[in-house]
């Protein structure tokens, strides 16, 4: 199993986000400077963010991307949502028994991998 690097470019954008001065409008290029990757990259990971709400985008001159509001209560699930998509990791293609013990114990591993990163916020992230 393994998230994209696009996965790992997020959390860290979210982390710098959280860290700037509440309000401040930081540049895609600033941005992708912190993380030495390419702003044109790193401009498609923030319009899936954005879509998600998990930071707003101001256009112009002094343009950039702020966290939202309600930056302590973002997950780390929140974020891999955002880049990753809702599917499930685990895809049962021998049959569609839905009592497969295969696809339970898969699931079931998914769900606490879930719970983990659901429960991890930006917020405890910070205050740790």
């Amino acid at each position: 199993m393994k998230y994209s690097k696009a996965t790992d470019y997020a959390l860290h954008t979210m982390l710098f986000l959280s860290q700037s001065r509440r309000g401040e409008t930081v540049s895609v290029i600033d941005l992708a400077e912190k993380q030495n990757i390419s702003p044109t990259y790193l401009s498609k990971i923030l319009t899936k963010l954005s879509k998600e709400g998990l930071v707003k985008a101001t256009s112009g001159v002094k343009g950039g991307y702020r966290i939202s509001s309600n930056w302590q209560d973002i997950s780390f699930l929140d974020i891999v949502h955002a880049i990753e998509g809702r599917q499930s990791l685990f895809e049962c293609y021998v049959h569609e028994d839905p009592n497969c013990s295969i696809k339970k114990v898969m699931f079931e591993a998914e769900t606490k991998m879930e719970e983990v990163l659901k429960n991890q916020t930006l917020g405890t992230l910070l205050n740790n």
